[in-house]
Parts: C-alpha cells; sequence; structure tokens
C-alpha cells in the first residue's frame, strides 16, 4: 500500500482569494491556485482540473503501457493529452483523453481495443466513474 499526500492552503473568499497546492512527496514544491485559474484564465496558476488532467493522463499511460506490455507489444511511446472541463455551476462535465502511441507490430483494432481497456481500468479512470471519459486513440 502507498500513500501519496498533497495540502492547499487558502486564504480569502472563493473568488477575492488565492492559495498554493503543495507536493508532499514528489518535492515538486508548490503552485499557486485561485478561483480565475479554474474559471477563466490560469495566469500561471494551476486549477483542481489541471491537477486532475495531470494524474488521468499519467494513469491512463501506464495503465495502458502495462498492458501492452503483457501482450508482448511493449509501446516504442505514449503521449496522453487528458483535457478536463469545468462549467461555472454544474463542475467537471467530461474528460477527454487523447492518446498517441508507437507500438511495434500492433494493429489499430487491437491498439484500441488496449486503449479502451486502460480507458475504464487505469485507477483514476475508476476514481473518477462519474464523470464522462471520451477517448481518441490511434497509433503514430
Amino acid at each position: 500500500m502507498t500513500v501519496r499526500s498533497a495540502q492547499a492552503h487558502w486564504e480569502g473568499s472563493l473568488t477575492e482569494g488565492e492559495g498554493e497546492v503543495e507536493f508532499l512527496n514528489s518535492n515538486l514544491g508548490s503552485v499557486p491556485v485561485d478561483w480565475r485559474s479554474r474559471s477563466a484564465e490560469t495566469e500561471g496558476k494551476t486549477s483542481p482540473e489541471e491537477l486532475i488532467a495531470a494524474a488521468h493522463s499519467s494513469c491512463f499511460s501506464m495503465a495502458l503501457s502495462a498492458a501492452l506490455a503483457n501482450n508482448g507489444t511493449p509501446p516504442a511511446a505514449i503521449d496522453t493529452r487528458a483535457d478536463v472541463t469545468f462549467v461555472v455551476g454544474q463542475g467537471i462535465t467530461g474528460i477527454v483523453l487523447t492518446v498517441r502511441a508507437s507500438v511495434p507490430g500492433l494493429s489499430a483494432d487491437d491498439f484500441a481495443k488496449f486503449a479502451d481497456g486502460a480507458k475504464t481500468g487505469c485507477p483514476v479512470s475508476a476514481a473518477l466513474t462519474g464523470t464522462k471519459i471520451e477517448l481518441d486513440a490511434a497509433l503514430v
């Protein structure tokens, strides 16, 4: 069992306040966060949605890599982007995973099956089951 931790510090109201998120295990340090970075322009700050996108894209890539390697067709490269949509008043309304990969010896149809399995099988996807997750997967 592993536990990974982050903590947030916030001062002020939702719309006027600001805070920071500190990564406690990786030594990445702290990053600033505020309402504007979540609902409008980032201006060099992060948001909960960007943090979810980072977690989801890396988790998906790891799950896909493991599945492909277990199949005997390890990937040469996997590039995954996660776009998390946030709508004020509604919350997170969806996630689009876009993956491009180089997998020698694997057909496009088989790759699509492995990518779909990773979409539902990665732990972050499982944690986000209440959110619509779309997948755009292709070999390059």
